[in-house]
């Protein structure tokens, strides 16, 4: 029992029994597990608590232990919830056996906590009750009465805290673990955004290893992103001789063996300028096979294009989408890229964006792949004449979001290429500082100019770049020490840093299957064919959805009786605690909206639509929680801000 100890949340998933000896169903006996009530495509699911055994019949003996956390389909309850339950590891009419009622947990929906980077924030309390835990969420004052929780748990006085966060950051997308939301309820505040009050349960980890050890292998590595259009050889020169000095500063040194670069270019489509050459080319591999100054060669050969493109605005999210699909990494487990431009990014809209996506879905993208995204900017006076800087640093401010790190994001005022030079060394030699300080080899020569105290914009260069190596220390400890969580409780907690409800400090996912991933990627391709989208008379658009959707699902009723867009695209998006831009839209709505905002709810869901796409591609963070070897019963942990 957990009662009121101090303990340590996050767990990587328990493994599904086999199933008891009985005749097993042949797939496809028309069986189907019981409906949630008042859905009628969702099913139910439990998830298994700890000493869960599981039989061939209601009370039957020969009981087998089952594992904790395991989820299971439910076929059939007999006696009442307190009772008995037929479960299933999918959705196919196979049914592993009979487990007691009380020993599982009604998961309505599939929604799961992931602990963000803790760097930069106030650590996760777990409170014994609701009432509680709102209290704290709605406390004015709440950061102090969070830093007395803390110093009461400290000194063996717990009180209302039932846990705390783990020391390690747990990262779902490196080690998978379940932190089961039973319950969500967005609270709005006098100032900040609203928080999310949680009910969740969790199960028990294990004390980490000692760090020095852990620590002793780590790596990273920095690729840059460069914008080689016209104009840009001065700042293609200044990184180039920015990463030669660092090069030769570590070379003699062991961290030599702890840090790499690469090198990726990007223009613009050729579509546009076919002289361009080419739209992305990687110059240079972090590889940790060859020496670090094996990237100095390679960047000599980089030069700015001979042509002018069209326009202003380039094509950074080509360049960066190349980045995450063409660079290999290794065993660099803290992934940088410093993208460097004076441009925007072409809107996903624009006919010959090289991906089609928008910023936020290449963000999510970077975040899913475990790479942090900083941009240098440069301010210089032609981006002014065309009035791309503050346009451009909202974009970037968005792709560099990086939580309590804040945005990751240095403009370089007037584009001066000396300003320039220092901005990039100071990035680099910062996390080099980081890297030696973690591996405990100590650099020398890896000296911060004297003017990055006194100068406000190298002081928030240090100061960021302070906060992204404690993220990357919590990271890496959190992976390789393989970070797990406490026995079953229910517990609540807030989604936010109650110091600062600007920083998210637990992201809530919808583990979306991926036959529904499909089947929403499908309806929205449906709400975007050709005939519907842009080209169609706004009078008539629900009735050509409903049209087209009645042709695709079971219930057609339903679909004649939709009244707004959320009841064609799937039960399991309803009754979630998110704020959607489409899901609420009814037909008076759409009409009343106009054609620009018509086409930009339609321009968002085709960059949802190619997320979507993206993280059905992503094979490695695809989980089979039902171990049942169905391609379409994987689940996908999908942030519920990247929902329609």
């Amino acid at each position: 029992m957990i009662g009121r100890r101090l303990l340590v949340l996050g767990t990587v998933l328990g493994r599904v029994a086999p199933a008891i000896a009985q005749p097993a169903p042949p797939a496809g006996n028309g069986r189907t597990p019981l409906l949630v009530p008042g859905k009628k495509s969702l099913y139910q699911r439990v998830i298994t608590r700890p000493g869960a055994t599981m039989t061939s019949g209601p009370g039957t003996e020969n009981a087998q232990p089952i594992p904790a956390f395991a989820v299971y389909y439910v076929y059939r309850r007999e006696g009442g919830d307190s009772a008995w339950i037929e479960v299933g590891s999918a959705a196919d009419g196979r049914t592993q056996g009979w487990v007691p009622a009380a020993k599982t947990i009604d998961w309505r929906h599939t929604m799961i906590g992931a602990f963000t980077n803790p760097a930069g924030r106030q650590p996760v309390l777990f409170m014994d009750s609701a009432t509680d835990a709102r209290r704290l969420i709605l406390d004015a004052n709440a950061s102090a009465t969070v830093e007395a929780l803390r110093r009461q748990v400290a000194a063996g006085n717990p009180g209302p805290v039932v846990a705390l966060e783990p020391n390690r950051w747990v990262d779902i997308t490196h080690s998978f673990y379940l932190l089961p939301i039973l319950g969500a309820e967005l609270i709005e505040r006098d100032v900040g955004p609203p928080v999310r009050l949680l009910e969740v349960i969790s199960v028990p980890a294990e004390p980490p290893p000692p760090e020095a050890d852990t620590l002793r292998n780590f790596k990273a590595a920095l690729v840059f992103l460069i914008d080689t259009t016209l104009s840009m050889q001065p700042y293609i020169d200044g990184t180039r001789d920015a990463v030669k000095s660092i090069v030769a500063r570590i070379g003699g040194t062991a961290l030599k063996d702890n840090f790499r670069f690469g090198v990726v270019a990007y223009r613009d489509s050729l579509e546009d300028t076919p002289n361009l050459e080419y739209p992305t080319k990687i110059y240079a591999q972090p590889d940790f096979s060859k020496p670090p100054d094996s990237v100095v060669p390679a960047m000599a050969d980089i030069q700015q294009a001979r042509v002018s493109s069209i326009g202003f605005d380039e094509d950074p999210i080509g360049g960066l989408n190349a980045v995450l699909n063409e660079i290999n990494w290794g065993p660099a487990s803290a992934r940088y890229v410093v993208l460097i431009t004076d441009s925007g990014a072409r809107p996903s809209t624009h006919p010959h964006s090289l991906t089609h996506l928008g910023i936020t879905e290449i963000r999510e993208k970077a975040r899913a792949s475990h790479v942090t995204v900083m941009t240098v900017h440069l301010l210089t006076a032609e981006g002014d004449s065309w009035h791309d800087h503050e346009p451009a640093r909202a974009q970037y401010q968005e792709l560099t979001e990086a939580g309590a790190q804040g945005s990751l994001y240095f403009p370089v005022a007037h584009g001066a290429p000396e300003a320039f030079r220092t901005t990039v060394d100071l990035l680099v030699t910062s996390l080099l500082q980081q890297v030696s300080a973690l591996t405990g080899v100590p650099v020398a020569t890896l000296q911060i100019p004297r003017t990055a105290a006194s100068d406000p914009q190298q002081a928030r260069v240090r100061e960021q770049m302070a906060v992204v190596g404690e993220a990357m220390r919590l990271s890496y400890l959190g992976r390789m020490e393989r970070t797990q969580a406490p026995d079953v409780a229910r517990s609540w907690t807030a989604d936010r840093d109650l110091a600062d409800s600007t920083i998210a400090s637990l992201d809530v996912r919808v583990l979306l299957t991926r036959n529904q991933l499909s089947d929403l990627a499908n309806a929205l391709q449906t709400i975007l064919r050709p005939g519907l989208a842009g080209r169609t008379d706004p009078q008539t658009f629900f009735t050509q959805l409903r049209s087209a959707f009645a042709q695709t699902v079971n219930d057609p009723q339903r679909i004649a009786q939709a009244s707004r867009i959320g009841t064609l695209l799937g039960e399991y998006l309803e009754d979630l605690p998110y704020k959607s831009e489409i899901l609420d839209i009814t037909e008076a709505d759409w009409l009343a909206m106009g054609s620009i905002a018509q086409r930009s709810v339609l321009n968002n869901v085709e960059s949802r639509l190619r997320l979507y796409q993206e993280f059905q591609r992503q094979t490695d963070l695809w989980k089979d929680l039902t171990h049942s070897g169905l391609p379409g019963e994987a689940v996908y942990p999908v942030p519920i801000e990247a929902l329609p």
